[in-house]
C-alpha cells in the first residue's frame, strides 16, 4: 500500500482516503464504471487493491460520490495544465518613451523604431514629453511633437489617450492596432508601466 494519505488535512478542500467522513459512499472506478454504494471501509479496500486512492469528488451528494484514481498524478496534471495556460497568456505591458520638444531627428527615428516594434508585439506605449524653462511657455510645441510621433506609427498603432498636460510634462498613450499585431509570444510577467531602461523605456 502506498502512503497516499495526507495527515496535514485536505488539499484544496478535497478529501482522500481516511480523510473522507461518510460511512457509506457511491464509488466510481478509475475507468468511470460505477461500482455502486458501499461502506467506506470496503471502498478503501478496493482502492488499495488497485494501488490507487479513494477521492471524494461530490461531497454534497447523498451518499457522497468517490472515485478511485491516482490522486498524485491528477494533481500533477492539473498543475501542468495551469502552468501551460500561464505560459501561453499574453501579458499586456506599458512601455514608456521620453522625448523633448527639440529631440534630435536621429534620436527620434530610433525611438520611433522602438515604438513600432512594441506596438507590433501588442504592447501599449506612453509618450512622455518634458519641458524645461522657456519651453513651458510654448505647450503647443510639445503637443505637436507628440501628435507627429503618433501619426508616424499610425499604421501599427492608434491613440488610446490623447495628449494630457501634467505640470511640466505631457503624455500621450498609444495602443496597438489589432489588425497589425503579431501573434502573442510567451513572456515572463512584467510590471506596468515600465520607466527604466531595463523595463523598456527609450
Amino acid at each position: 500500500m502506498r502512503p497516499t494519505e495526507d495527515r496535514r488535512g485536505p488539499r484544496n478542500q478535497v478529501r482522500i482516503n481516511e480523510q473522507i467522513r461518510a460511512r457509506i459512499v457511491l464509488v466510481i472506478d478509475s475507468d468511470n464504471t460505477q461500482l455502486g454504494q458501499m461502506s467506506l471501509v470496503d471502498a478503501l479496500r478496493v482502492a488499495r487493491e488497485r494501488n490507487l486512492d479513494l477521492v471524494e469528488v461530490q461531497p454534497n451528494a447523498q451518499p457522497p460520490v468517490c472515485k478511485i484514481l491516482d490522486f498524485g498524478r491528477q494533481q500533477y496534471e492539473q498543475s501542468r495544465r495551469e502552468r501551460e495556460a500561464r505560459k501561453n497568456q499574453k501579458t499586456i505591458v506599458m512601455k514608456e518613451v521620453r522625448v523633448r520638444p527639440k529631440t534630435d531627428p536621429h534620436d527620434l527615428e530610433t525611438k520611433l523604431r522602438a515604438i513600432t516594434k512594441w506596438l507590433q508585439e501588442g504592447d501599449r506605449v506612453q509618450l512622455t514629453l518634458r519641458m524645461r524653462g522657456r519651453e513651458q511657455a510654448h505647450p503647443d510645441w510639445g503637443r505637436k511633437v507628440l501628435t507627429e510621433m503618433a501619426s508616424k506609427v499610425g499604421d501599427v498603432g492608434r491613440i488610446e489617450r490623447d495628449v494630457v498636460a501634467e505640470g511640466r510634462q505631457m503624455t500621450l498613450v498609444l495602443a496597438p492596432n489589432t489588425a497589425t499585431t503579431k501573434p502573442p509570444r510567451p513572456r515572463p510577467a512584467a510590471v506596468a508601466p515600465e520607466s527604466s531602461p531595463a523595463g523598456g523605456s527609450v
